[in-house]
């Protein structure tokens, strides 16, 4: 049977920092059939300096070209908004979830809020103390990689070792790499971790999304991978799928054109039930990956492969010949698997014209 595929439908900052639109994009993840809805939890002070520019698709997708720092300020969650939104999430039925990009809002996510499962964003990949203060949670961690190395991947992944196995142990880049090693952190990265393939850019071009990176990943550490999809459509997610991806999440929206630097690169609620509707049916798809005949096949075998029949009336203890035999439809009879070792034998009673051998 077929792992299912976690869906997380990503709302991030398109709430616009309006709890009433974030109500709604809770209730558009439900519609469509998600398993799980993602928010960011962040304050913009702790997050990046005042004069921090703003990345060119934001400047682009927002048609406002001014700091992150202002950009973000509007964008934020109020922390005194996370509890009802949890609380509404559970009465619906989906699973909160939220990105912390600080160390207060993860302390706040974990210790105030109880979240069991963290979302690590592609910026914070290299931010070794921010890793280890998530791994020390001892909560499930879902990993993004956009711009990185598979060497960028692997020493996160020895962070989070360190941090899972010696959380009260004091931390080095050799005792990290030393708990990667160790049988009790490589298996508590296959419990813990998810990696998700993810090219860091909104919306990414096709020619950059280099798929098959995400199955490179799987090979090359060994734990459950997926991806998280910032390419216009759905084409690729569900190629994803396709190739093994266990988690997918995707940017979603009320309205492309609301103001805000995801809007644009996001799904509307139509087409994230068409995305969702469409991964559960390459799930069905994948199947077990041994290679029979299903039962729905069993019928058409005996209708649509050939079986051996004679070419024309035959007595018995004529030699079987060349020309006496043919494989046609007829229902039942012999394999042509056995002409060969039929040939030259004798044939034991009489036999009509295009009779079954």
């Amino acid at each position: 049977m077929n792992q299912k595929v976690t869906i997380i439908a990503e709302a991030g900052v398109n709430h616009n920092g309006d709890l009433a639109l974030a109500y709604k994009l809770i209730d558009a993840a439900v519609e469509a059939g998600a398993d799980i809805v993602k928010f960011q939890t962040f304050k913009a002070e702790h997050l990046v300096t005042q004069e921090a520019r703003q990345c060119e698709y934001q400047t682009v997708n927002t048609a406002i070209r001014e700091s992150q720092f202002a950009m973000l300020k509007r964008l934020e969650l109020p922390y005194e908004h996370h509890g009802p939104l949890i609380s509404y999430c559970d009465k619906k039925g989906i699973q909160f979830l939220s990105t912390a990009f600080d160390e207060q809002s993860l302390s706040f996510l974990v210790n105030d809020l109880g979240v069991s499962k963290l979302k690590i964003p592609s910026g914070e990949i290299t931010n070794g103390p921010f890793l280890l203060a998530h791994a020390k949670t001892g909560a499930d961690i879902i990993l993004s990689t956009g711009m990185s190395t598979l060497a960028d991947i692997e020493l996160a992944l020895a962070v989070l070792a360190f941090g899972f196995t010696k959380p009260e142990e004091a931390c080095s880049i050799a005792a990290c790499q030393s708990a990667y090693a160790s049988e009790a952190g490589q298996q508590a990265l296959k419990q813990k971790v998810t990696l998700l393939h993810c090219t860091s850019d909104y919306p990414a071009k096709l020619e950059d999304i280099n798929l098959k990176a995400m199955n490179t990943m799987a090979s090359a550490f060994g734990i459950p991978v997926g991806y998280s999809d910032h390419s216009e459509g759905i084409a690729v997610a569900l190629a994803a799928v396709a190739r093994g991806g266990v988690v997918i999440e995707k940017h979603f929206t009320l309205d492309k054109t609301l103001p805000g630097p995801d809007h644009k690169a996001s799904l509307e609620p139509r087409e994230l039930n068409y995305m969702v509707a469409n991964i559960r049916s390459v799930e069905r798809a994948l199947g077990s990956g041994i290679k029979t005949f299903t039962e729905s096949e069993v019928e058409n075998r005996s209708i649509v492969r050939k079986n051996l029949v004679t070419t024309r009336a035959i007595k018995a203890g004529e030699l079987w010949q060349p020309d006496m035999i043919t494989a046609k439809r007829s229902g039942s009879g012999r394999s042509p698997m056995e002409y060969w070792s039929l040939i030259g034998n004798t044939v034991v009673t009489d036999l009509d014209d295009e009779q079954e051998i």
